[in-house]
């Protein structure tokens, strides 16, 4: 092994080495960073029309791109946050006094269910309905102060709150002015040919924008109508539901109904006919058409990737690193199928 090469592997290892140091350094600050970049990426035709409007004025042109974010994004995020923590902690009090009475609702639900269904729950060893009563309340008290607990401590813990929100929006000026010439910076150093990498950057940024824009636009429709129908039934907590059918509409196929049919078997069961059956109507008819008419090409035309890769990436996303994992979950699922068509491309061409 001559000299050069040991010297050239010593250079190797010397960068791997402070490149993961450099990782773990900022990796207490990687949502910040994700999030400053999804912005960046959303936002960057928005930008783009400030450059020609501002004739080429880059800094201002970032700056009041930034402005139009915290607008548009942060104010309205940090208001639904503070309006779901007091809705989730009303709702943990309400069943901590039992105002909303659990017991009833089993108790009529197991009135009007016929008796093959009971013989089922038997079978499958799902207990009594005092048992199921016991279970199902102690998680909805569990869940309810969890959220609120959550929510209440990611507004008093202000610091590290304040901290990562400068470092998104102080990263988010930077990629607004200098995103060009960083792209142009990864091109050039990129160990890879110039086709690969080109087509790895053209398939995270296509996928960003797929994942982020259509399913956040999704949930955002699915769960404004979600709570608005909760609220026009008369419904305990529109704006939690809401949310909550906003979040679980991030799961393609399976995310809203998870919400609105419990509420209408809720409905039907209590003897509400005419409320369950409008709530079904609403659930089927709207909530869920948006997206089955959104979604394909919101999402699908940008990802091209089946259904069932995109659920499967989604909740193994949320499930190892948290909400964070709906946008991860699914990029890191379609560079890997970018990866492996690159390859097959190359192995037929050679």
């Amino acid at each position: 092994m001559s000299k050069v090469t040991i010297q050239e592997m010593s250079f190797f290892a010397v960068i791997i080495l402070v490149t993961t140091a450099f990782i773990w350094l900022i990796l207490p600050f990687y949502g910040a960073i994700l999030w400053g970049a999804i912005l960046a990426i959303l936002f960057d035709p928005l930008k783009r029309r400030l450059d020609i409007w501002l004739n080429g004025h880059s800094n201002l042109a970032a700056i009041l791109s930034v402005l139009i974010c915290i607008c548009i994004v942060v104010i309205p995020g940090m208001i639904l946050l503070a309006a779901l923590a007091q809705e989730a902690a009303n709702l943990y009090v309400r069943l901590d006094t039992q105002e909303l009475d659990i017991g009833g609702l089993l108790e009529r639900i197991q009135g009007v269910l016929p008796p093959f269904v009971l013989k089922i729950m038997s079978a499958l060893n799902l207990g009594s309905f005092d048992e199921i009563q016991t279970r199902l309340t102690a998680f909805l008290l569990q869940a309810s102060q969890a959220f609120a607990t959550k929510a209440i401590t990611i507004g008093h813990n202000a610091v590290q709150l304040v901290a990562s929100l400068g470092v998104m929006l102080y990263l988010l000026f930077f990629l607004f002015r200098d995103g060009m010439d960083l792209t142009a910076q990864i091109r050039q150093v990129s160990p890879l040919s110039e086709h690969h990498t080109d087509q790895i950057l053209n398939r995270f940024t296509s996928v960003m924008k797929a994942t982020v824009k259509g399913n956040i636009v999704i949930a955002m429709i699915q769960g404004a109508l979600g709570g608005i129908t909760f609220w026009a039934l008369g419904l305990e907590a529109p704006l939690l539901w809401g949310v909550l059918m906003a979040a679980v509409s991030l799961l393609p196929a399976i995310g809203a109904p998870l919400v609105w049919v419990p509420a209408a078997i809720y409905l039907l069961a209590s003897g509400d006919y005419i409320r369950g059956i409008a709530m079904l109507a609403a659930g089927t008819l709207v909530i869920s058409m948006v997206d089955n008419l959104i979604r394909p090409p919101l999402v699908g035309k940008g990802t091209r990737l089946p259904d069932y890769v995109i659920l499967i990436s989604t909740l193994g996303g949320i499930m190892l690193i948290g909400m964070n994992g709906f946008v991860l979950g699914p990029l890191i699922a379609a560079l890997f199928v970018a990866v492996w068509s690159l390859f097959t491309e190359d192995r037929s061409q050679g």
